[in-house]
């Protein structure tokens, strides 16, 4: 007895850690409410259909028992089940109550389940919008009609429940005879479960007519899309006057069975629910059929454009793309003189700020150039953002934070893991339209502790997208702050109010348990002060504090006020907007990125709503979240503010240095683009036909089959006056690989036009090259393809391609992709050269984007990097640095060659001593020798080629 109860306790003291951790995490982010509003939310529903469930069975056993028969007939089937009736009959009040309380605890944890539909029920505000077939607002199918179906299901599965638990009584106290001679059922068991077969029924009745308003949300297969949701004409014509049909037979065939308790004969009642049964087969399967067969398909255009013209807007509605603006774009321009080619040229410069620091290829140079010690790492995905420089002017950054990497520790131990090495330590930043000499990184923030154009910060980072185990900080233990080569290592103890204090011996107690870490409740190592952390990267943070949302895949850091803030993007979604078609997160959100480098939203989400109506920051040091509403207008999320007062705070309450550095999200932008695929067509005939389909490109410098990802580059679109901060994105036609489209997205949230959709639409009729077609013309170009190969012979060095960007300029479009050279010396990819296309002319490849559109413009003679020469003349000057000595004559390729990779190797040995003279004087030899190596092999200058 001692053993089994000290097991009891241990038991329950697992359960009770579980929930006192919870409360002691969400007390100590502030934000407690949430944890007590679902709490008691879920405890009411538990209790309140918990008690229903079981009071219904436990009510129709105690009914069906008091209406036995006094006396059972003498029969070989009574006489086995009076064994049974001996057995229960000490323990029948016991057998009650345990039947009843296993019902009401199974049904009380699903229906706690469904606090979320509850919430949403109790708290719902209106849209405004109601739909076109019923009139009924958007509000009544997303917050409440949810409500009534899971009512309704518990119902049905009260009503069977009670009915095999009152038949199975009867039928053992002898009120149901199987075989038995005579009546098979006495007229009380006759009536008692006529009413329950009535109130099933009846619930069907009331299932009828709900489906008539679930037409309005229901998918369905349309030739021209996938994720059609709504009515169509079968819907409209044949499915919504059978459900109502229906209703009223189901609601007759229910007053029948009620009327037995009178007739005492189940003859009416059965043939009624015949007639229902042959009915809804009938009525509410073939002639819809015959209907779709017979007048639908020979004519399904005409029949169905009313109906698709309203999935169309709903449609629109939802994802908020109602408002895009679609404009015709020649896609190809070409320059009818010098002038013309002067002015392009200029434009080129103004209309777009290249990026050509990819943040998906350049987080090694960042790890070998700034990482500083094994314990320490940048995420494989670097962020962009915008910051002001030292003039003012806002130019894009890629931006990364050197997180702790547990793993690099260089002694593994619990203290060691969990109390010395506790946190990262400062941002790295680096222009995105710039490199410093030799390819890698310009940067304008770095080193360890940083410094650069940020000034004085927060640097320590206790919280990231890395970091994932739990630390205890702030008591005896000292923790590794960082450690400088000048002075050694640099001992701290945690300042900030963050975490669940461990002073508690029953906090201790608890942790000990809820981290299965024995040593939690008994070590040295914790005393006064010490705080636990945990929960830390920013996306799970948000996650608990408002479990409403969902969460977008990509959180970005940024520094404001002298603070490191994770931003992270938040979405309110619904499942249930009529006539709106569906999709799935998970499938929408990927790309190229998302496998293994950045997370997908919400895998398995099939949503037809979404807003980004929440911005969040987590704050590096602190772990403080705090919630922002972003968009005002969002129903939903005025819904979940009543629900949970107090936990999103106004707009207003935005500054204005946060403000700055808000974006875009990409998620949100990757579904839009997703539906914009489709539904940029809003004529209901070109909708069905499908012709002007468009998809989203595979991404052309990596493997295929994954899309494209966007990108974010400042820029301006054609009748913009001004560069803005913009994410974009290319279509190609269905199953081709030209331009269908160019869209653009305003990402900067301070500006008057931020979330504005810009579409440039191609045309089919003089195919303009997409992606794909631009990649492989750079690629079999013989000129660019000699001179990468000749790079590629240097230490087995690897060619990667950058981002491939695609920006509207002057009616055509222009291609930037920043082409790296991977060494194996230094094993981080180095920016070489810039590949540059515009129109029908040549691709070109230079050492630089200034070099490579003075060419593509006709500012520079291709393959020689020298100013075009004045009729008549000649510059005599070469911006490529050559020293104007001619090669001998008897220079073999070989030997350039040799003296090529001697000074590569040479220049890469200098980079890694950071020695920038020796350095420059080797890439001035490398740049000769292959000049020397391409003259003599009869291909012209490698400087422009």
């Amino acid at each position: 007895m001692t053993v089994g109860a000290l097991a009891v306790l241990a038991m329950l003291f697992v359960m009770f850690s579980g929930f006192w951790t919870d409360w002691l995490w969400y007390r100590s982010v502030k934000y407690s409410s949430v944890f007590t509003t679902t709490l008691w939310t879920k405890i009411g529903l538990f209790c309140v259909f918990g008690v229903l469930m079981a009071a219904a069975v436990g009510v129709n056993i105690w009914l069906a028992h008091r209406l036995r028969p006094p006396l059972s007939a003498m029969s070989v089937e009574q006489q086995s089940l009076d064994r049974y009736r001996m057995s229960i009959a000490p323990f029948k009040k016991w057998a009650l109550i345990a039947i009843a309380a296993v019902v009401g605890l199974i049904a009380g944890a699903s229906a706690s389940g469904e606090w979320r539909t509850w919430l949403q029920w109790v708290n719902g505000v209106p849209f405004g919008t109601t739909d076109a077939q019923f009139g009924k607002d958007v509000s009544f199918y997303t917050f409440d009609l949810p409500w009534y179906r899971f009512l309704l299901s518990f119902g049905f599965a009260a009503v069977v429940l009670c009915l095999v638990a009152a038949a199975l009584t009867h039928y053992l106290y002898g009120g149901l005879r199987l075989t038995s001679p005579g009546s098979r059922a006495t007229a009380a068991a006759t009536g008692h479960l006529s009413v329950l077969l009535g109130i099933f029924v009846s619930l069907k009745a009331i299932a009828y007519w709900l489906d008539r308003y679930g037409l309005a949300v229901k998918s369905s297969g349309l030739k021209s899309a996938d994720n059609w949701t709504g009515l169509r004409y079968v819907d409209a014509n044949a499915y919504l006057p059978a459900k109502t049909i229906l209703f009223f037979i189901a609601a007759i065939c229910a007053v029948l069975f009620f009327a037995t308790l009178w007739r005492r004969t189940w003859q009416l009642p059965v043939i009624g629910f015949g007639l229902m049964v042959l009915s809804a087969i009938l009525i509410g399967g073939l002639y819809p059929a015959i209907v779709q067969k017979f007048q639908v398909q020979p004519n399904e255009q005409a029949k169905e454009a009313p109906y698709i013209k309203q999935n169309i807007k709903a449609t629109r509605d939802a994802y908020d793309i109602q408002d895009t603006d679609v404009k015709p774009y020649k896609g190809t321009y070409k320059a009818s003189g010098e002038e013309d080619s002067k002015r392009l040229r200029d434009n080129a410069d103004t209309t777009a700020s290249m990026r050509l620091l990819d943040p998906n290829v350049v987080s090694p140079a960042f790890e070998k150039q700034q990482q500083a010690k094994g314990y320490y790492q940048f995420p494989s995905t670097l962020d962009v953002d915008r910051y002001k420089d030292k003039d003012g002017v806002e130019q894009d950054t890629v931006i990364g934070l050197r997180e702790l990497n547990i793993a690099g520790i260089p002694e593994r131990n619990w203290i060691n893991d969990h109390f010395k090495y506790t946190h990262g330590y400062g941002a790295v930043a680096a222009k995105g339209t710039e490199t410093a000499d030799g390819g890698g990184p310009k940067y304008t923030e770095s080193e360890l502790p940083a410094k650069g154009q940020f000034g004085p910060y927060e640097q320590r980072i206790y919280y990231g997208e890395k970091t994932t185990q739990y630390s205890i900080v702030g008591g005896p233990q000292k923790e590794l702050d960082y450690s400088d080569d000048r002075t050694g290592e640099k001992s701290y103890s945690y300042q900030g109010k963050s975490g669940v204090s461990l002073d508690n011996p029953v906090n201790r107690a608890a942790y000990a348990v809820a981290f299965g870490e024995p040593q939690i409740l008994y070590s040295g190592a914790i005393g006064d002060g010490s705080r636990i952390l945990y929960n830390r990267t920013p996306k799970e943070r948000v996650e608990s504090v408002a479990p409403w949302l969902t969460i977008d895949g990509d959180a970005y850091p940024a520094v404001i006020d002298g603070r490191i803030k994770w931003i992270v993007d938040a979405y309110t979604t619904s499942n249930g907007y009529p006539y709106a078609s569906r999709t799935t997160l998970g499938d929408t959100t990927a790309d190229s990125l998302t496998n293994g480098q950045r997370t997908v939203v919400a895998p398995q989400n099939q949503v037809n709503y979404i807003r980004n109506s929440v911005k969040a920051t987590v704050d590096a040091y602190d772990g403080s979240v705090k919630l922002y509403q972003w968009d005002e207008k969002d129903p939903v999320l005025k819904t979940w503010m009543k629900a949970f007062p107090d936990t999103v705070e106004k707009k207003s309450e935005i500054s204005a240095s946060l403000k700055e550095h808000l974006r875009y999200p990409q998620d949100l932008f990757k579904v839009q683009r997703q539906l914009l695929t489709t539904y940029h067509v809003t004529d209901p005939e070109t909708f069905y036909t499908g012709s002007e389909r468009w998809q989203i490109p595979h991404d052309p410098t990596t493997k295929p089959g994954n899309a494209v990802p966007p990108y974010y580059l400042s820029m301006k679109m054609p009748g913009q006056q001004e560069r803005t901060f913009s994410l974009t994105t290319t279509f190609t036609p269905n199953q081709r690989d030209n331009l269908g489209a160019f869209m653009a997205v305003d990402a900067n949230a301070t500006s008057g036009d931020y979330g504005k959709i810009r579409l440039l639409k191609l045309p089919s009729q003089s195919p303009v090259p997409g992606p794909k077609l631009v990649q492989s013309k750079f690629n079999s170009d013989p000129d660019i393809a000699n001179a990468l190969n000749i790079l590629k012979k240097f230490g087995d060095s690897e060619i990667v391609y950058g981002n491939l960007l695609t920006v509207p300029l002057d009616g055509g479009l222009l291609y930037v992709e920043p082409v790296y050279l991977k060494g194996a010396a230094t094993n981080f990819p180095l920016l070489k050269k810039v590949l540059v296309s515009y129109g029908d002319q040549k691709p070109v490849l230079a050492d630089s984007l200034k070099d490579a559109l003075d060419v593509v413009f006709g500012k520079k003679a291709p393959g020689t990097g020298k100013e075009t020469p004045p009729p008549g003349g000649d510059t005599g000057q070469n911006s490529g640095g050559d020293t104007g000595r001619q090669p001998p004559a008897d220079q073999t390729v070989q030997q350039a060659l040799a003296d090529a990779e001697k000074a590569y190797q040479e220049g890469e040995k200098a980079l890694e001593r950071r020695d920038l003279a020796a350095y420059d004087e080797a890439k001035k030899r490398l740049k000769a020798a292959l000049d020397r190596a391409a003259k003599a092999s009869g291909k012209g200058g490698a400087s422009g080629g």
